[in-house]
């Protein structure tokens, strides 16, 4: 059975990785596609599709879109959709500003509580390696964090002051997942909703399956197996498929977030399923 990982992170956004190396780790890990979806930004897809071409694996153009409802930060995936879609790259940019307030209202919020951290320096952190449009996110200021001793690690850096419900959690307004939904179907592209099981909140998925989204990502890292049965069931009760993959961002300080590449995959066969439902 050929497999895919059809979620994976970039330097293009927080991952650790250029695109071109998540697709050969693809390659090695023996899939035959994966997707790569950074948070609210496509800049990576060009680097990818060409890897792609060089190393005989199928490469999905995707994206994952930042949305909240109900104070929870809340994620939409889009899959084969046009990359140079002037409206969706005009949205992504309006979501990349949010993300950057994001960002200073995080480490205002750090330096109420006595931690001694800078913007400048989170943004050198996100340089250390060539990125393709300079997109910050929370693990670049965890990166900052430990190497300053206000954490442990990467992980109690999240746990302590970035997870939500942590001590310098923020989370401004918006766009609301059905938005998102609506954004990638108007690129032509099909919608999934992001590991569900991260959210507490099925009425909402379910509410998001019923508006129109295309799949629901019922295989990912930080879902167990009875997790991934739960939203397998789900989607079949909905008649969408269910989608998978890793979420992969890269290892920092010796722990891969959240899996490796082709830590969760599903039958190839489903990428083409997707989109040939939504194109109907």
């Amino acid at each position: 059975m050929s497999r895919a990982d059809l979620h994976t992170h970039t330097t293009a956004s927080d991952g650790r990785h250029r695109p071109a190396h998540v697709v050969r780790m693809a390659k090695e890990a023996g899939l035959s596609a994966v997707a790569i979806t950074d948070h609210d930004t496509v800049a990576g897809l060009a680097e990818a599709l060409r890897a792609g071409e060089e190393y005989g694996i199928r490469v999905v153009p995707g994206v994952e879109i930042s949305t909240s409802a109900e104070g929870k930060d809340i994620h939409v995936l889009g899959y084969g959709f046009s990359p140079e879609d002037p409206l969706l790259l005009k949205r992504l940019v309006s979501l990349r500003e949010v993300r950057s307030r994001r960002n200073g209202m995080i480490v205002a919020r750090l330096n109420e509580l006595g931690v001694e951290i800078t913007l400048e320096e989170v943004e050198r952190a996100a340089s250390a390696s060539p990125r393709a449009d300079g997109s910050i996110g929370r693990p670049h200021m965890a990166e900052v964090l430990v190497r300053k001793g206000y954490a442990n690690d990467m992980r109690d850096a999240f746990d302590r002051y970035l997870a939500e419900g942590a001590a310098a959690y923020v989370n401004p307004p918006r766009i609301e997942p059905a938005e998102a939904v609506r954004w990638i179907h108007e690129a032509g592209g099909a919608a999934v909703v992001a590991h569900p099981g991260l959210y507490g909140n099925d009425r909402l998925v379910l509410e998001l399956l019923d508006g129109g989204a295309d799949g629901l990502e019922a295989y990912h890292s930080d879902h167990d197996e009875d997790t991934q049965r739960h939203y397998e069931a789900m989607a079949e009760s909905k008649g969408v498929p269910a989608t998978g993959g890793s979420d992969f961002h890269g290892t920092r300080e010796g722990v891969v977030f959240h899996g490796p590449v082709g830590n969760r995959t599903v039958d190839a066969a489903v990428i083409d399923k997707l989109l040939s439902a939504r194109r109907k």
